[in-house]
């Protein structure tokens, strides 16, 4: 490598999955903005960011950051100790996709090497429409909406990705694409997703995510077995809460049921009645402290991810009190094979839960009919991930 530090462009979205764990299904404009401030939402954007620049923490002396003023940037690689110039200031009370247009449009001009950004589906969008396949770019998943190919599979691995170009290792360089849905028809249960375009990606499989799978389960028969098998394990509980986790696998089990069910958010079932619909984070852990509970969910079909993408509401917390041994995972077995051998993630946001759900995980795949699959230690990715 030349002695020239590499220049990596910064852009942090400050409030990008503001919405996701008060059930508000995206943080797309100012009102939605404020109303999750107000209902006490947490900035993680940063904090995600943080994860990944710590993959490259030795190789400060190697790495010049670009960036903007304050939360989009400036804040994060002055605590950390990077060197870094300012190239935006923001006006605006609250940051705006216009801003980070603006801040990608500055690194455009100054040629980095390389964008790092942190935020959703819309943040993709709004640094696709100026950057476009210039300059490669890597995504921190830090939305609600993670449908886009250009983001790695957690902050950490961004880290490494990022971490292997830096020191000049040889990594493939993809045309991802770029996809976002509309948050109003989001909001009413509805996925209406298009692409915008693409960006060029270094690509290390075992860390850059797939573009989620489009459209329905088609093997019905096999989803009313999978149903049947979920409905005898309520009758035989009859006691316990049953989280019900979003996406379509799940939404059959509740149409089978004969229950409404949010598509896109997290509903409570007890003994095959529905208790409470589109929880937030706090409202569930509420339910789960006081009773024996069980949830239900299924994997991202394309990706693998179990927690950490459209779930948020599944917080870290609510995870430890349902506890591994009571997590229902449910998937057709064309669902796995789609996976083409990688391993399953869970990007809960808590790294030492992840670590600790890591290993075989029993899936149930039919009626009476589970298979071991593993679920990724991002430490220690299986081989097969490689391919």
């Amino acid at each position: 490598m030349s002695d020239k530090p590499f220049t990596l462009g910064l852009i942090i979205n400050p409030y990008a999955g503001i919405g996701g764990a008060l059930a508000l299904k995206g943080s797309d404009g100012a009102e939605i903005r404020s109303k999750a401030l107000a209902l006490g939402a947490q900035k993680k954007a940063a904090d995600k960011t943080r994860l990944a620049l710590d993959e490259i923490s030795q190789l400060k002396d190697k790495v010049h950051i670009l960036t903007a003023a304050g939360e989009m940037g400036e804040d994060l690689a002055k605590a950390m100790g990077f060197t870094y110039t300012l190239v935006y200031q923001s006006n605006n009370i609250q940051t705006e996709g216009s801003d980070t247009e603006a801040t990608a449009k500055a690194l455009l001009a100054q040629h980095v090497d390389l964008v790092l950004f942190a935020g959703g589906d819309g943040t993709a969008r709004n640094i696709c429409h100026v950057i476009d396949q210039h300059i490669p770019v890597l995504g921190v998943p830090a939305g609600c909406k993670i449908h886009s190919g250009v983001y790695a599979i957690t902050p950490q691995a961004a880290g490494r990705v990022l971490s292997q170009v830096i020191q000049g290792q040889i990594v493939s360089l993809n045309q991802a694409d770029v996809m976002d849905i509309d948050e109003d028809l989001f909001r009413q249960g509805r996925v209406n997703a298009r692409q915008y375009g693409e960006m060029q990606v270094p690509t290390e499989l075992r860390y850059i995510q797939a573009v989620k799978m489009g459209g329905k389960e088609s093997d019905e028969l096999v989803l009313t077995d999978i149903a049947a098998h979920i409905i005898d394990i309520m009758a035989e509980h009859p006691q316990h809460y049953f989280i019900m986790g979003s996406g379509s696998t799940v939404d059959f089990v509740m149409q089978e049921l004969g229950l409404a069910n949010t598509l896109l958010g997290v509903d409570l079932v007890k003994d095959r009645q529905l208790i409470a619909s589109d929880l937030t984070a706090d409202t569930l852990l509420d339910y789960v402290k006081n009773q024996a509970t069980k949830l239900v969910i299924t994997l991202i079909g394309g990706q693998g991810h179990i927690f950490g993408r459209g779930n948020q509401q599944l917080s870290p917390a609510v995870l430890r009190f349902v506890g591994k041994e009571n997590i229902l995972l449910i998937a057709t077995k064309n669902k796995l094979n789609s996976l083409a051998g990688k391993a399953l993630v869970s990007d809960s946001g808590d790294m030492q839960l992840d670590r600790e759900l890591a290993g075989l995980m029993p899936v149930i795949t039919g009626y009476r009919d589970q298979v071991l699959y593993p679920l990724a230690d991002l430490e220690n990715l299986p081989s097969k991930q490689l391919s």
